[in-house]
């Protein structure tokens, strides 16, 4: 792991407090291989591109279903988070699902994919807004 990865980690810890589960989504994200690129990859890869490329795009967010979400992450990835947030791995896929649309849509502004340099810093503004605000 290289220190960019050290510092977005200790950033996403830093402000898990303020809503650990977008923290988690955001760290999911993070920690997938490739990133954000990987995720999305992943969603085209299992026939989802134009769910994901809603998320992209300036327009509406399509929603998810928490079936849909172990279909494209499979299970390792949803139970590990289901062990993060303390929560049945149902429950944790319904929360990805709840999230990964708006963080998303927040980490590509203007339709754009954001570059790695820049998405800590967007990450932790994310947090930080959805904190203030209880969603």
């Amino acid at each position: 792991m290289g220190l960019l990865d050290n510092l977005e980690s200790m950033a996403v810890s830093k402000v898990a407090g303020s809503n650990s589960e977008a923290a988690g989504v955001l760290e999911m994200i993070q920690n997938h291989p490739g990133g954000l690129d990987g995720l999305v990859q992943a969603f085209h890869t299992n026939g989802m591109s134009g769910l994901v490329n809603s998320w992209i795009s300036t327009g509406g967010n399509q929603p998810i279903s928490a079936a849909q979400i172990q279909q494209v992450l499979g299970s390792e990835k949803v139970q590990a988070l289901a062990q993060k947030l303390g929560v049945s791995p149902e429950a944790a896929s319904s929360t990805i699902a709840q999230y990964l649309p708006t963080v998303i849509d927040k980490l590509t502004p203007n339709g754009a994919m954001p570059d790695r340099s820049n998405l800590l810093q967007m990450g932790q503004s994310l947090l930080s807004s959805l904190g203030k605000t209880g969603s």
